[in-house]
């Protein structure tokens, strides 16, 4: 799982299968959510063990765990008679939430957790024709966030399957171990390069939007700020990937003692059609992210969901709800070295 800004969550609904959020051995993103499997704030703090699978190529203390980048100034967010916040006060808001989402997808990378999907196929008249159910478990290998799928429809694989899942992380081991320098440098060049277009794109978002104070509302338990947001007339995008946002409105909840994402709410305002699969996203589809503190130094997702109308390679149409929960976040540790997949690992 990536970052789960809106660029992601519209990318994965054409990736992988082609049906929704599935991305081969690439987490979700997961950021824009049944009844979500939300830890405790206690039970969040607490140090976690390694997942019972972790490959992990290097030290992540030093690869990914960098310390926290200075915290931006705050601004000045007092609500003026009206109780009303101004564009140039949203913006600035807007600006370090994008700095502190970018800060996550870093810490992210420390992390294992367990990735649930619920997948429904509708019929024309809107009833659910077909449920599928996949749970993952997320590894990091080598600095690459890897799926192992381990239930099917809440039941664990056949033994058959399970094993074609050990064999396909074995592969992702062996090959990152006998990667070359030049190989691991092209490979790094290359993840950079997308990370810097996610952060072009997350940046855009304070212009992007005509932003509307409409309130405090709690989330998890939070006080958040609830803004809406509609596209900005005039507003010309600086990257290609940014024209998407022009498509969108809808509102979000900005937690207000940690100024995170906690919540996003957004609907297609128009067809939009994108990606090497030629898909297109049409009006009226939904998508929704739910995020959660955890370790008192990251927000995570907790639940992603989706209602959309997606027509694949102008033939195909698919009317899906996917729903994607997120659990068990578990900090690996910077002894965790590479094994084999059947291999136990000493946890002293």
């Amino acid at each position: 799982m990536k970052r789960l800004g809106l660029s992601l969550l519209l990318c994965a609904l054409v990736c992988g299968d082609g049906a929704a959020f599935g991305q081969g051995n690439q987490a979700p993103a997961s950021p824009a959510q049944a009844a979500p499997v939300q830890q405790t704030e206690d039970q969040q703090a607490k140090p976690q063990p390694p997942a019972t699978a972790i490959a992990s190529g290097s030290d992540p203390t030093t690869d990914h765990a960098s310390p926290p980048s200075a915290a931006p100034t705050i601004p000045d967010l007092t609500p003026d008679a009206n109780g009303a916040l101004s564009q140039a006060q949203m913006q600035r808001l807007f600006r370090i939430v994008a700095d502190k989402d970018m800060e996550n997808d870093k810490l992210l990378r420390n992390y294992t957790y367990i990735e649930r999907e619920v997948q429904d196929k509708l019929d024309g008249k809107g009833q659910t024709k077909s449920t599928e159910v996949k749970t993952y478990e997320i590894l990091e290998i080598y600095g690459e966030q890897v799926q192992r799928l381990i239930e099917k429809n809440d039941k664990p694989l056949p033994e058959k399957d399970a094993a074609k899942e050990e064999e396909k992380i074995q592969k992702i081991i062996d090959k990152r171990k006998n990667e070359s320098e030049g190989e691991r440098k092209k490979r790094e060049e290359k993840e950079e390069k997308a990370r810097e277009e996610d952060r072009e794109f997350t940046r855009e978002v304070a212009d992007a939007f005509n932003f509307k104070l409409v309130g405090t509302e709690l989330v998890g338990g939070r006080e958040a700020w609830a803004i809406e947001g509609e596209p900005r007339p005039g507003y010309e995008p600086h990257t290609k990937g940014a024209k998407i946002l022009t498509k969108f409105h809808g509102k979000v909840w900005i937690d207000k003692s940690d100024l995170q994402l906690a919540k996003m709410d957004v609907e297609c305002l128009d067809t939009i059609s994108f990606g090497l699969f030629l898909a297109r996203l049409h009006k009226g589809a939904r998508i929704m992210l739910e995020q959660t503190r955890v370790n008192d130094e990251v927000w995570l997702p907790l639940r992603v969901a989706a209602k959309v109308d997606v027509r694949l390679a102008l033939v195909k149409n698919l009317d899906l709800t996917v729903e994607q929960t997120y659990r068990d976040y578990k900090k690996f540790r910077a002894t965790a070295k590479i094994v084999g997949v059947g291999e136990v690992r000493d946890e002293k």
